[in-house]
């Protein structure tokens, strides 16, 4: 069974947390280990704290691939933004550095991406054809492209500019609060954003994750597009789950 075991970790503004992972099923097979992520969010900080998740799991994870995500645009293990951590991820040779850290391989990406390809594989995107748009809605707003199952990385669709002002100031579950907006008038935010989506990318189907979707019927009737959309299937773990996925396959792929 052990060819099938990874470990995920999810890297987030507030909270950190991580989990041993079938990746068969999508199945958590130890308790979710959860540590408030250090205020500030450097670098040194953060991986100190994946560390701690890592000893938690102990022997269990001994051996096994380790995926991590985190709410940064990864490209070629170089986090070139960074949204709720600190400014000192820019540019910063991260997944290098973090596995020098813990001494072993890594994979490492985006947050919102490690959540796209968990729905697209243990999810609501399961055999979903065409174009799927996950969109997280939270502090901000993150995006992930599945196509035919497929990652299309580091989308970051929450810093579109709609109106003259980037879509997540308006958008967000923390915009809705912040502007003291009723859900039907948030409602209607949302619905110009999918919109905009639907013109530039021609999706099948939208997928709301964050915190909001577990009361979709406050704001979801209120918005009328012409693609389906309906509120992600995995919550909480989707970031644990898609970390574990990808760090899995990897490890198969190079065989």
């Amino acid at each position: 069974m052990s060819e099938h075991l990874a470990i995920g970790i999810d890297v987030g503004g507030t909270g950190t947390k991580g989990a041993l992972v079938d990746t068969n099923k999508g199945e958590l097979l130890s308790d979710r280990i959860k540590y408030p992520t250090p205020e500030g969010g450097s670098p040194a900080d953060i991986f100190d704290t994946i560390q701690l998740i890592v000893n938690d799991i102990g022997e269990a994870g001994k051996g096994l691939p380790l995926g991590v995500c985190v709410p940064a645009v990864v490209k070629n293990g170089v986090t070139t933004t960074a949204a709720n951590i600190s400014d000192e991820w820019l540019g910063l040779e991260a997944e290098k550095m973090l596995e020098d850290h813990l001494g072993r391989n890594i994979v490492f990406l985006n947050d919102a991406d490690a959540a796209g390809v968990a729905e697209a594989h243990y999810g609501a995107a399961v055999g979903q054809k065409g174009l799927t748009i996950l969109t997280t809605l939270g502090t901000g707003i993150g995006s992930a492209m599945i196509q035919d199952g497929e990652l299309i990385p580091n989308t970051e669709l929450g810093h579109l500019e709609l109106d003259g002002e980037v879509i997540e100031k308006r958008a967000s579950a923390i915009a809705r609060i912040n502007r003291g907006l009723e859900w039907d008038e948030w409602a209607k935010i949302l619905e110009r954003y999918y919109l905009h989506l639907i013109r530039l990318f021609s999706p099948d189907l939208f997928l709301v994750g964050g915190g909001v979707s577990k009361a979709p019927e406050l704001f979801l009737p209120h918005i009328n597009i012409p693609v389906p959309i309906r509120t992600a299937g995995l919550l909480n773990n989707a970031g644990i789950q898609g970390a574990a996925y990808l760090a899995q396959s990897t490890r198969e792929t190079i065989r």
